[in-house]
């Protein structure tokens, strides 16, 4: 199973191996208190786009649409994740406070995706 976690949320249920996704460094959460297996910023999207979507829900469907994109010309920053999904549940952790269109909601379905094909 794959899961999305924001990191601020107080009950961690979620169990598995734990990826932050984000580009960017939580404010105020130490590193310890993430108890991660790793932090995958290359696999968040670019900067620019990012920048272009501001977690706009009207945006949401072109913004898949563009990260997947960029997912697919870098499949070295996910694969890791993708092999630890076959094997194990993983958790993937965000922090933004937009819980229904952000980045690894979106990765979820890519990597969720690619478990099925093969």
């Amino acid at each position: 199973m794959i899961y999305v976690e924001r990191v601020y949320q107080k009950s961690k249920q979620a169990k598995g191996r734990r990826f932050l996704v984000d580009r960017l460094w939580p404010r105020g959460i130490k590193k310890e208190e993430l108890r991660l297996e790793a932090w995958l910023k290359e696999v968040a999207p670019s900067n620019s786009l990012r920048d272009w979507y501001r977690h706009d829900p009207n945006k949401w469907e072109e913004f898949k649409r563009r990260y997947f994109a960029e997912l697919d010309q870098k499949s070295e920053v996910w694969k890791p994740i993708l092999d630890d999904a076959r094997e194990h549940d993983i958790v993937l952790l965000y922090s933004t406070r937009e819980e229904n269109y952000n980045n690894a909601v979106a990765l979820k379905a890519y990597l969720e995706k690619k478990l099925k094909i093969g």
